[in-house]
């Protein structure tokens, strides 16, 4: 936790991975300078697929990835065996499955002949179709550590939609400075266009005027790339609408575009803490480096615990010494104290396959891609990339959000002609369908308010029923707009909600030049509630220094909110930044709900 501090440094990205890098290796002496120079040099070169090791880590009994030697003639109770088996991978990878054939259980690579791999392959694919899912061979490989070897591996990839899902869904957050080309980077990815060098891909992503005109994101905007079940791309070269790319896509990666100014933090913490991303992409221009809040945008998700991928755009913009040279201050950030991660760099289609699958696996493994937007240069390998990166969420737990009563996160307010009052955001548990009532708040007084959800829409498209973990937009019809606010929820009508004006939180106070005390004033994100809070005690001690650890009581300034015990919080001011966990809520008042949704619901309009 105190090595996270070193990542927000003033706030401002005033110290650079680069210059830490090179006085690192600096010395009194020459000779002993330049020798230590080229050692620090050496021990943070980022890694590199090498050949093949004969063993992978054991086969886990849980996630979507399967071992198996050979699948050759099973016997009809061994095959039923083996779909059940698949069945349960595919629930565990939520429709994703990765089998490795020609791999013990324990690990050990043994390699088929072809015919063995031909018969296996051919079982595998009886397999699927028993279920209805599409298999994908990702990658081939000899056993090339045993001389003179015929004997090859496969890694397949097993798709299927869930019944009860129109399409697979990825969310990724998108980190990174002011113009290091996270717009452009997603026009060319979603257009399937590439730029011209002066940011005609990033247009049609910008919502205000101001943004076309400055070249700069203000705003959060959703942007979606599609795959379907034999991995191709499906974007708006092929599609025209997002209706059609929805219908044509088996798995959809919805990107979550978040501004990069310093005076639009605030914007980008609300998209991260509310519309729950499984993943983060922190783009880094290869002729700037980690400059501006590339560094603070990073330790946000080292705080959120939010697993992240690097992409290093502008290759074509640089020479080779410049992009080595950003990529090797990379790798030194990443496997400092404040990170501890081990850098991958990506440069090959074999890099990305084993990236997709270990970065699932073990989150301390970072990969790091060089691209170009206007070149096109490996822009295929982050696209298989995010064919093959599974879902974060755990089956079993969101089975166990399911089997609770509906919560809506409200992160957005529209109003659409002649359709209403429009919501969008997040259902944080429990199942949504048409028609149902809901009691949203809380209000200034901590109350709830009677209504009814019209009609429900996914990516554009129409849906009728919204499950756990999804986010969407909610038409609630002719419900006045000025009622509803940012960080409100919609509950069931019998879950009885109860909001809080205070709570207690065990934090950390990652960064501040003075001390903090009682009366100290910061804006509190905890998921999609932003508001000031007032610190009106800190149990133990009277102050705090940058480093400490407390429990604190925050209240809020304007009104009470609705929160979760356990759940994660930033807080900032200024320069000034802490992140800690709620652990108890002080109750405002009981919270009043309309008679008419408990006694009447089919009243409600």
């Amino acid at each position: 936790m105190d090595a996270l501090a070193e990542l927000f440094g003033t706030g401002h990205g005033s110290a650079s991975g680069a210059s830490q890098a090179s006085s690192a290796g600096c010395g009194s002496g020459g000779g002993g300078g330049r020798r230590r120079s080229r050692k620090q040099k050496k021990r943070v070169r980022p890694h590199n697929n090498p050949t093949p090791a004969p063993f992978l880590p054991p086969e886990a009994e849980e996630g979507n990835i399967e071992y198996k030697l050979k699948l050759v003639n099973p016997s009809h109770y061994r095959f039923e065996h083996l779909v059940t088996q698949m069945k349960w991978r595919l629930q565990e990878g939520h429709g994703e499955a990765i089998y490795q054939i020609g791999v013990e259980d324990s690990g050990m690579i043994a390699g088929l002949s072809d015919n063995e791999m031909r018969a296996s392959m051919k079982t595998l694919q009886h397999m699927a179709d028993k279920l209805g899912a599409d298999v994908t061979i990702l990658r081939e490989r000899k056993v090339d550590f045993v001389e003179n070897s015929t004997k090859r591996v496969a890694e397949v990839l097993v798709r299927k939609v869930p019944d009860n899902q129109q399409f697979l869904d990825l969310r990724v957050a998108v980190l990174g400075n002011v113009d290091a080309g996270k717009s452009t980077l997603l026009g060319v990815l979603t257009q399937g266009e590439l730029d011209n060098g002066r940011g005609r891909a990033r247009l049609n992503l910008f919502r205000h005027l101001h943004e076309i005109q400055s070249g700069r994101t203000s705003s959060i905007s959703f942007e979606i790339l599609g795959f379907t079940s034999k991995g191709e791309v499906v974007n708006y070269s092929d599609s025209r609408t997002a209706e059609e790319i929805c219908e044509n896509a088996s798995k959809m990666v919805t990107f979550i575009d978040l501004a990069g100014h310093q005076k639009y933090l605030k914007t980008t913490i609300f998209g991260l803490t509310s519309y729950a991303p499984d993943f983060a992409m922190l783009v880094i221009a290869a002729n700037t480096g980690i400059a501006g809040t590339a560094k603070e945008h990073l330790g946000l998700a080292m705080a959120l615990r939010l697993p992240f991928f690097i992409v290093v755009s502008k290759d074509d913009v640089c020479s080779a010494s410049t992009v080595e040279r950003t990529v090797r201050q990379l790798t030194y950030v990443l496997r400092g104290p404040g990170c501890a991660r081990v850098p991958f760099l990506i440069s090959s289609s074999d890099d990305a396959m084993t990236a997709a699958t270990k970065f699932s696996q073990s989150p301390s493994i970072t990969p790091i891609f060089v691209i170009s937007s206007v070149t096109g240069k490996n822009l295929d390998l982050l696209k298989a990339f995010l064919n093959v990166l599974p879902p974060q969420s755990n089956m079993q737990a969101q089975e166990a959000l399911m089997q609770q009563l509906p919560e809506f996160q409200v992160d957005e307010i529209y109003t659409v002609p002649e359709v209403g009052t429009v919501v969008g955001g997040t259902l944080y548990s429990g199942i949504c369908r048409e028609g149902d009532v809901f009691a949203v708040g809380p209000t200034e007084h901590g109350e709830f308010l009677p209504l009814r959800v019209n009609s429900i829409q996914r990516n554009r498209t129409a849906c009728r029923v919204l499950r756990a973990g999804q986010a969407a937009t909610l038409a609630l019809g002719n419900f006045n707009r000025t009622q509803l606010r940012k960080g409100m929820v919609m509950v069931s009508p019998t879950a009885r909600p109860t909001v809080c004006s205070a709570f207690d939180a065990d934090i950390v106070l990652l960064f501040h030049a003075g001390k903090v005390r009682p009366g100290f004033q910061v804006t509190v994100h905890i998921g999609n509630v932003r508001q000031t809070a007032l610190i009106t005690n800190i149990h133990g001690k009277e102050s705090l220094c940058m480093g400490d650890k407390a429990s604190v009581t925050m209240r809020f300034i304007k009104q009470p909110e609705y929160l979760h015990i356990r759940a994660r919080l930033l807080f900032r001011v200024g320069a000034t930044k802490g992140m800690g966990q709620v652990t108890k809520l002080h109750s405002h008042v009981r919270t009043a709900m309309h008679t008419a949704v408990l006694a009447a619901p089919e009243r409600v309009k």
